[in-house]
């Protein structure tokens, strides 16, 4: 049942060349554990973040009886089980098959989708995307084919508030008062019919593993296929019986049209910053990354992809509802009023709606008596957020679910915007990971914070495993048992005040050398 994972030196490709992948993806999951520094591994995929009350209960107590007693919120929303036995995998496999939280041993791996944590709870957003989410879900289960997905491929779904939408997702569905928009690498689609949406990202997911069959690159993510292995998601939208409208995409103009004919002069409905995939560290430089993590002898870390958005702005422009075509669908570039800015951001901590909150973890980890606190009432569910925290949902009113927010608070989980530690991240730094040259979470400092503050985030090493999207505060740990925020050399003593400085004055991002992929952690 439980896989190692071996080490295996990467090909990466000359300059212009595509990058051959020769294996799958070593990406850890529930059933097949990866050996860290502190002990295994285990990575559970939480489509939409969801957990039931039980469920919540379950990793508590499974991270109590078999792993250091935590739980980390990954930069999907996934949970990860830290500190575990050598001789745990059955038992834990048992754990969280019994809570339903595994419901296909085959398929454990790529069930990957990112949907708006807040979608249905506030009142805002064009769409339920959980119920997607649900659904998607269903669907990948329920197809042979599906278990041929890398563990890294991203599905992300976003209700029209911006949340997600520029999580770097693989196949992504933005919700509009009328449509969906679809978009898959350069190519977007306009869906007539919200009930289609999970069919049609199934469909765009066939259309990428035809072309990764047809290019024999091995490639794992859309951004690795060559470009002259483009996916045809339009054919396998019309052998799905969906009805979908091709959308002219800006970077397909620029491009000179190399990604085909346009059906429609509409800009890119999901604008530049739907497309940005780690800041300023671009992803595409993966190429050069041994993706079996810090065993492997390479510089890059095997646990994912994705790491980027661990806590991001916490901005109120993370409920904008516009319509991402714009309301003439025409001359729009962004799927966002002005007033959001380049994109929307993170749910900031507190209540949510008439009977939800929002909170997040320190530094991306709940203790387990801190996840417990987490348990809904009987109507409702905990959803975990891209952003390291968690929506709790079902309370009667604003009272009830104030009451509970100020327990959360006294169990030491952030509860508003304002609180300096909002928006702080950190890699898994040493003991746990041997490549990092410091215990960057003991070290790491917030500085001022509130809700408007950049946010920042402690790196061990150059891969800068989970760092998040758009402006941050990069603090690295160097060779000297020193650090660099935002490239400048800084004494570990005075990285209070650096970091202070950094967080409250917006700075150009130094330009950083490529680094490989990074993990989902």
């Amino acid at each position: 049942m439980l896989a190692a994972m071996s080490p295996t030196p990467p090909n990466a490709p000359n300059p212009g060349e595509p990058l051959i992948r020769d294996r799958g993806d070593a990406c850890p999951g529930a059933l097949r554990l990866h050996a860290a520094d502190d002990g295994r591994l285990a990575r559970l995929r939480l489509p939409g973040g969801r957990l039931t009350g039980r469920q919540v209960m379950v990793l508590a107590d499974a991270a109590e009886s078999l792993g250091d007693g935590q739980v980390s919120v990954t930069s999907r929303g996934n949970v990860e089980l830290r500190g575990l036995g050598e001789d745990c995998g059955a038992r834990l496999a048992g754990l969280l098959g019994g809570a339903g939280l595994v419901p296909s041993e085959t398929h454990e791996r790529v069930r990957n989708i990112v949907a708006s944590p807040a979608a249905g709870l506030d009142g805002l957003g064009h769409a339920d995307v959980q119920l997607w989410s649900r659904e998607l879900d269903a669907l990948l289960c329920g197809r042979a084919w599906t278990a041929a997905l890398s563990g890294r491929f991203l599905f992300v779904l976003d209700d029209g508030r911006g949340d997600v939408a520029g999580l770097g997702g693989d196949v992504t569905l933005l919700a509009a008062p009328s449509h969906v928009t679809l978009r898959v690498g350069a190519r977007s689609f306009r869906l007539p019919d919200p009930e289609t949406a999970p069919r049609a990202a199934l469909a765009a997911a066939e259309a990428f593993l035809a072309a990764a069959t047809a290019a024999g690159t091995g490639a794992w993510r859309v951004k690795e296929l060559p470009e002259s292995h483009e996916p045809d998601v339009a054919g396998s939208l019309e052998r799905a019986g969906i009805a979908a409208e091709a959308v002219r995409s800006e970077t397909a103009a620029a491009m000179g049209g190399s990604h085909g004919a346009a059906t429609h002069a509409t800009a890119d409905p999901l604008g530049p910053a739907a497309h940005a995939t780690a800041g300023t560290l671009d992803a595409a430089t993966h190429a050069t990354a041994d993706p079996l993590g810090p065993d492997a002898g390479a510089t890059a870390d095997p646990l994912g992809p994705d790491a980027h958005a661990t806590a991001g702005t916490l901005d109120a422009a993370a409920h904008a509802t516009a319509d991402p075509l714009g309301p003439d669908a025409g001359a729009t570039t962004s799927p966002f009023p002005p007033e959001a800015g380049a994109h929307g951001g993170p749910l900031r901590p507190g209540l949510l709606g008439d009977g939800s909150l929002c909170v997040l973890a320190p530094l991306g980890r709940f203790r387990a008596g801190q996840l417990r606190a987490l348990v809904p009432p009987a109507q409702g569910e905990v959803r975990l957020t891209p952003w390291r925290g968690a929506v709790v949902s079902g309370f009667a009113d604003r009272t009830a679910a104030g009451a509970r927010l100020g327990e959360l608070a006294d169990a030491g989980l952030i509860t508003a915007p304002d609180s300096p530690w909002a928006g702080v991240g950190a890699c898994t730094g040493r003991p746990g990971c041997g490549k990092s040259l410091s215990d960057v979470r003991a070290d790491a400092t917030p500085g001022p914070g509130g809700p408007y503050a950049l946010p920042v985030h402690f790196s061990g090493c150059a891969r800068r495993c989970g760092h998040p999207h758009g402006d941050w505060v990069d603090v690295v740990a160097t060779a000297d048992g020193q650090y660099t925020v935002n490239g400048a050399p800084t004494p570990r003593t005075a990285l209070t005040a650096a970091v202070t400085q950094a967080r409250t004055r917006p700075v150009p991002a130094p330009p950083y050398p490529p680094v490989p992929e990074m993990s989902e952690n």
